[in-house]
């Protein structure tokens, strides 16, 4: 059963809010102590909600499309009465005074909110590692990192700890964790789903997304959470596509398709992914897909640009942590990936070489932008691996360049604000392997309906 096959069976009352509760309450207590993707869960509230939902469907009451659904939250984006730490021991004692507009659509439509979960300190991580209460365990390879910086919201999905769970995407914090949990994680254009109440990581990369073990679960918490919100001056009014009956005739969806792949971003990859990714090809072309070949130039400038800027918006977002009114000052608890980029973000920031280096970011990411573009041009979405490497080891010490080389091929889409996903391919030796899907802005729809054709064929 189906993420949506699954809601409807609760509206109908085929099964109740309780019972499906219940089963991920059982699972949470179980594996979050040796995964550690839930860092906070409120049980009595949680049970009080589905409750209130299987009485209103009982007495023939209308509920919304999420009703009996269980949801985890990345742990910055605000949820009323958690604690929104943000993974960091920065803000360990700060509990949330309102709902980001993402969780009050949620909340709206009879979501129900089990948690916060676990994330790399501030979002500054591909690994989940650095996180203040420890880092969390990959459900489908035991032992490695689950991606990050949204690896808990991956985890719980990945391990049968919720229905859907929220993330937030920088440079591919959504993309990475649901390549190596096996799971789908959907990154939307950028202006398409609101920002209020996010903790900015880099205010303009950043976008809160859906994981899910399928595409109807992607599909449905994006009807849900996009839209136009009028407090959140990013936002676009854009009228949002029902995303749910797109996939209904997703077996036909690769008819026609015109699939990009970029040369450059298999030339980075490790032979073992690339082999996955291109029988995943095969099986799209040989459903109707037709390929075309494409050449990226800019690839070794992408990574550069995107942490120049990172730096400098994560610099400016962190002042508000001073100790007057959010916790502790957040240069004397932070971790050492946070405070790197506070003083990488501080440097680049002075009058003497924001010319030097920011300036020129900005101008090479409008560059990068106009060459996305273009290949997106003549092509319906482009296809490859979404991370270039296999997860490391919990543990490892790695330099923080060989870190940052798990986004390579993922910070394009942050830098062209294009909608990119996540979608399983295959495994090797095991461990997950996903499937990058990137298309023209506001192509969000296409993309969901390509990971629904995509399901069918594996």
């Amino acid at each position: 059963m189906n993420i949506l096959e699954k809601s409807q069976s609760i509206r109908n009352h085929k099964t109740t809010a309780s019972e499906n509760l219940e089963g991920f309450i059982k699972k949470i207590n179980k594996d979050n102590p040796k995964i550690n993707a839930f860092l906070e869960i409120n049980i009595d509230n949680a049970r009080k909600k589905a409750i209130e939902i299987d009485s209103k469907i009982k007495n023939g009451e209308k509920v919304g499309k999420l009703a009996g659904l269980v949801v985890g939250i990345k742990s910055n984006i605000n949820v009323e009465d958690f604690h929104i730490t943000a993974a960091s021991p920065t803000l360990k004692n700060y509990i949330g005074s309102y709902d980001a507009t993402v969780v009050q659509r949620i909340k709206d439509k009879d979501g129900i909110i089990i948690g916060m979960t676990n994330m790399d300190e501030f979002a500054a991580g591909s690994s989940t590692e650095t996180s203040f209460r420890g880092p969390t365990d990959n459900p489908r390879a035991p032992g490695r990192i689950p991606g990050g910086s949204s690896g808990g919201s991956a985890a719980a999905v990945a391990s049968g700890m919720c229905d859907i769970a929220l993330g937030s995407d920088t440079g591919g914090s959504i993309r990475n964790p649901a390549s190596h949990c096996g799971v789908m994680g959907f990154k939307p254009t950028y202006g398409v789903v609101s920002r209020q109440g996010l903790l900015d990581l880099a205010m303009s990369f950043d976008q809160i997304g859906p994981f899910s073990l399928d595409a109807s679960g992607v599909a449905l918490m994006l009807e849900v959470i996009a839209g136009e919100d009028r407090r959140e001056c990013t936002t676009i009014n854009w009228q949002v596509p029902e995303f749910t009956k797109s996939i209904a005739d997703s077996e036909d969806a690769l008819k026609g398709m015109r699939l990009g792949v970029v040369k450059e971003f298999f030339d980075v990859s490790d032979e073992a992914i690339v082999n996955i990714i291109e029988e995943n090809i095969q099986q799209m072309q040989e459903a109707g897909a037709e390929v075309v070949e494409l050449n990226f130039d800019y690839l070794k400038l992408c990574l550069p640009t995107y942490y120049l800027i990172n730096y400098v918006e994560f610099f400016s977002a962190t002042r508000k942590y001073d100790g007057r009114k959010y916790g502790e000052r957040i240069e004397e608890v932070c971790g050492e990936e946070v405070l790197r980029r506070i003083y990488m973000g501080s440097y680049i920031s002075q009058k003497e070489f924001s010319g030097k280096y920011y300036k020129k970011a900005l101008q090479a990411r409008s560059l990068i932008r106009k060459e996305i573009t273009g290949l997106l041009k003549d092509v319906d979405v482009l296809v490859g691996p979404t991370v270039p490497k296999l997860p490391h080891k919990v543990g490892t010490e790695l330099e923080p360049m060989e870190m940052y080389a798990y986004d390579i091929l993922t910070v394009i889409a942050n830098l062209a604000g294009i909608p990119a996903a996540s979608t399983p391919a295959g495994d090797v030796n095991g461990i997950p392997v996903g499937m990058q899907l990137q298309a023209k802005p506001l192509d969000d729809e296409k993309i969901v309906k390509l990971m629904a054709a995509n399901e069918v064929l594996n």
